[in-house]
């Protein structure tokens, strides 16, 4: 069966996944296109939400101030907490894709197998299989955006004899409701926000006893989580200045987060002390020692304790740091070679960050294959790949931040994409592709930047198999990465062949009428000076602080303007 790509010749939009990447985009297009309808959300599961659907762990909840973690489009003012639980979250979600009418252009437990372009059709053949009924479906699409996300794949480490073990064993990105865990001896691998978030729920009922298995200590800050009152709440609902102004602060905060923990080794230096007096006052006098981490503070995510410390003070709760050398029927072997039995595994192991889990071919290769060869993954400004026209990745290499909301960079990222679609959906182009010299320009300064950073003191996840080349972080501010996409600079881009003499002069007359602008308001402050400058009061002024200096000045700003209105005249006569 096949798709037409467009409707009366509107160009097609495939977005793979809907998640809070694709449902954002899905907004963005609503809003910066009204009346938009070819578009099509394809996704895997059975509903929304991606990772606030498929994490359902016991505590499951955000990091990052959730006023803050939402669309800035659509602020909430029912939040109950100041950073949300999975089950608020996900409804949130679940409401702006009702609200914004994506789910009629959501087609569910569709599998993407594979797009590969065709210069022909300055498309992609699209294929795609219905999960329940197994049905492959053909089309065409003359944009694709990949909205995966970076916690799409979960990982579990590949132990000796882990097929063996005989009790219940699941991810805690895909937590099995089903099991009891009532009685049960648990052994749980990893310590990072997963598993620091969930054990303290777990171990609540004391029959449940706790083993976690922790190969890299966390830097721990104190909690940050508190109710929001009826009366905030009440604030924020009628006056909407307001809860701007609150998300904002959350905003700042986070950039004053990252000159503290990323952006100064002074700063950090000073900062440190605080987290190592935390843990020192909160965890057990036998792990203290342990849990301070000996690497520098930032270059893993930080954790901003949900009770974990505290949890380890129950008598049902141990944490060990022996280190696994494999997995036997009944448990787990240290690397002391001890034998520790029990009856459920969860793998709080986190996500494969670095690769391309779908089969997506451009002009010449797949994105695994560029990927592969460039030692890692690699795009430009993290969004566009060379040697892909007309493909989008949201949250892309290096766009991820260990300080702010991976929304707000998102938001970033598709309103820079909505720029660079505009002109392929209103048909003056038909395709675009990032330079590869622009690409490998934007890597090499950014990986100088991370070079000099904190990330790359330590094994994470940040990393491409852990301590290879820095692939997810980005190296700064969210002002600057901000900044970096707030337009786009198409000299980094080429279109295609029956485009392109249309193209360069359509940015040749952009380029005209941006100097010209330039060049009214230089004239017109120029001339607002020199006005200023004649005149009684500007001379006493001048007179006051530069004696003598008054004519040269004058002079000085007289020729700027002369020359500035001769290279206005000049450009005029040029459109004539």
């Amino acid at each position: 069966m096949s798709k037409s790509q467009s409707q009366n010749g509107t160009p097609r939009i495939v977005v793979i996944g809907a998640g809070v990447g694709g449902i954002s985009f899905g907004i963005a297009l609503r809003r910066r296109f009204p009346g938009f309808e070819n578009f099509t959300i394809y996704e895997k599961a059975a509903d929304v939400g991606g990772t606030w659907r498929d994490n359902t762990y016991p505590g499951c909840s955000s990091d990052v101030p959730i006023h803050f973690f939402s669309a800035s489009t659509d602020p909430s003012p029912d939040w109950d907490y100041t950073h949300g639980f999975q089950p608020q979250i996900q409804k949130y979600w679940i409401d702006l894709h009702k609200k914004y009418d994506l789910y009629n252009h959501t087609q569910f437990n569709a599998l993407v197998v594979s797009a590969e372009w065709d210069p022909t059709k300055q498309a992609y053949d699209i294929v795609t299989k219905d999960l329940l009924t197994r049905k492959e479906t053909k089309s065409t699409a003359e944009i694709v955006v990949s909205a995966l996300g970076v916690l799409e794949i979960t990982k579990i480490p590949e132990f000796d004899g882990i097929e063996t073990f005989k009790g219940e064993m699941f991810h805690s990105g895909a937590w099995d409701h089903s099991v009891s865990l009532k009685g049960k001896r648990v052994g749980v691998v990893g310590n990072g926000a997963s598993a620091t978030q969930f054990v303290p729920v777990i171990s609540e009922d004391s029959t449940t006893t706790v083993v976690d298995f922790c190969r890299t200590p966390n830097w721990f800050l104190p909690p940050i989580r508190t109710p929001y009152s009826g009366f905030q709440k009440w604030l924020f609902r009628h006056l909407p200045l307001w809860m701007k102004l609150h998300r904002l602060r959350f905003f700042l905060t986070s950039e004053v987060f990252y000159a503290l923990v990323f952006g100064s080794p002074l700063l950090r230096r000073l900062y440190s002390p605080m987290a190592r007096k935390y843990i020192e006052k909160n965890a057990p006098k036998e792990y203290v020692d342990k849990l301070i981490p000996t690497y520098t503070m930032g270059c893993k995510r930080v954790i901003f304790d949900t009770d974990f410390l505290a949890a380890l003070h129950r008598p049902n709760v141990d944490i060990t740091f022996d280190g696994i050398e494999s997995i036997y029927e009944g448990g787990i072997v240290t690397k002391k070679g001890e034998r520790k039995p029990f009856d459920v595994l969860i793998f709080a192991t986190g996500f494969v960050t670095d690769d391309f889990p779908l089969y997506v071919r451009g002009t010449k290769e797949t994105v695994r294959e560029y990927y592969a060869h460039e030692g890692g993954p690699k795009a430009y400004l993290g969004t566009t790949v060379p040697g892909f026209p007309n493909f989008f990745l949201i949250s892309g290499p290096n766009t991820v931040t260990g300080h702010t909301s991976v929304i707000y960079t998102e938001e970033v990222q598709i309103n820079y994409i909505m720029q660079v679609i505009r002109p392929i959906l209103q048909k003056r182009i038909g395709s675009v592709d990032v330079r590869g010299e622009a690409t490998d320009r934007y890597n090499e300064k950014i990986h100088e930047r991370l070079e000099r950073s904190v990330f790359v003191d330590c094994v994470s996840w940040y990393r491409k198999g852990r301590d290879g080349k820095v692939s997810s972080v980005f190296p700064g501010a969210g002002t600057l990465f901000w900044w970096w996409l707030r337009k786009v600079d198409w000299r980094h881009y080429e279109v295609d062949r029956e485009s392109k003499e249309r193209w360069e002069k359509e940015l040749g007359r952009r380029r005209f009428w941006s100097v010209v602008r330039r060049l009214v308001v230089l004239s017109a402050v120029v001339g607002l000076v020199v006005v200023f400058g004649r005149s009684e009061v500007g001379r006493r002024v001048v007179g006051q602080y530069a004696p003598g200096k008054v004519q040269s000045v004058v002079d000085v700003l007289k020729d700027v303007y002369k020359h500035s209105l001769e290279g206005l005249r000049g450009l005029l006569a040029y459109t004539n």
